[in-house]
């Protein structure tokens, strides 16, 4: 077997490096008060669906939006608050929430992704147009 490459290992790290929020416990995390973050560009979000009670914000735009230290954040960015970033299927969402936790964020991601919310089910889930 090859050795992974440098984005596995990348990933790899980046993933032990967080928290992951479980499917099965997403709810939960988001009745907490966690802000909810969906990076999937929006041809995604009209072909695949919504994510009910997340903020958009496309994966360019992140890091200005949500650093609590930033002119450019939203008023949801606040110190302390818990950040869970979800992408399609949990890989642009690890690398993502690295990057904010090295900012000094709160943040994580969903593992496995919106499709992984549509496998089980999950009522937060809105289909898409197409």
């Amino acid at each position: 077997m090859p050795d992974p490459s440098a984005i596995e290992r990348h990933l790899a790290a980046a993933r032990a490096s967080l928290r992951r929020v479980a499917v099965e416990r997403f709810a939960d995390v988001l009745a907490a008060g966690a802000l909810v973050v969906d990076i999937r560009p929006e041809a995604d979000r009209r072909a695949e669906g919504e994510l009910d009670g997340a903020v958009v914000i496309e994966r360019v735009h992140l890091e200005w939006r949500l650093d609590p230290t930033s002119p450019d954040r939203i008023a949801e960015a606040v110190p302390g608050r818990r950040v869970v970033i979800v992408c399609n299927e949990g890989y642009s969402s690890v690398l993502a929430a690295t990057s904010l936790v090295a900012l000094g964020v709160d943040a994580t991601d969903l593992d496995g992704g919106y499709r992984a919310l549509v496998a089980i089910g999950s009522p937060l889930v809105r289909s898409g147009t197409t």
